[in-house]
């Protein structure tokens, strides 16, 4: 069993909560993916649709909701651990791709496997407004998150299926 197999068993625990605190806690510092355990949930829920979209609201709100911790913690002392490490230049140039490429930055992160969380710590180090992060954290995630719970929700273990070999194929180009 590895890592977040062990992670996940300790989540469950808590059962339908499980799935409001990984997704809370992977949008802050945890870096198990909400996926994980969102994925499994919807095909134990396929043709319910009431629950599904409840599942999918769920994880979307909470994850955005984490973010905004982040963005917290990249505000109050994202600056401070990064001049610790004589990182000044850094932070003119994180300031500055914050102001040019801040919301379609965040939408990007929110919607790909890149790890939101950091740029909830950078969108909150490089002072972005609130209001255009917390758009397009909710418009990312709630799309990310909305493909997956249709996908799933209509077509079931085969949709997962798919993810599953798309995910290999995407890891196995990464890799290379």
């Amino acid at each position: 069993m590895g890592w977040q197999e062990h992670i996940l068993d300790w989540f469950e625990i808590f059962g339908p909560a499980s799935l409001v605190i990984l997704s809370f806690t992977e949008a802050i510092i945890q870096p198990v993916p909400p996926d994980l355990m969102f994925l499994p949930m919807l095909i134990n829920h396929s043709g319910n649709i009431p629950m599904i979209f409840w599942l999918w609201f769920v994880i979307t709100t909470t994850s955005v909701l984490g973010s905004l911790i982040g963005y917290w913690i990249g505000q109050n002392w994202g600056k401070s651990l990064v001049e610790k490490f004589n990182g000044e230049k850094h932070i003119e140039k994180l300031e500055s791709l914050i102001g040019k490429y801040g919301t379609l930055g965040v939408f990007i992160a929110a919607v790909s496997p890149i790890p939101y969380k950091v740029f909830g710590w950078f969108a909150g180090m490089g002072e972005m407004d609130k209001k255009p992060f917390l758009i397009a954290g909710f418009l990312g995630r709630g799309l990310r998150f909305g493909l997956e719970a249709v996908l799933i929700g209509i077509y079931g273990q085969k949709a997962l299926d798919s993810i599953n070999n798309l995910l290999d194929k995407e890891f196995l180009l990464g890799f290379i």
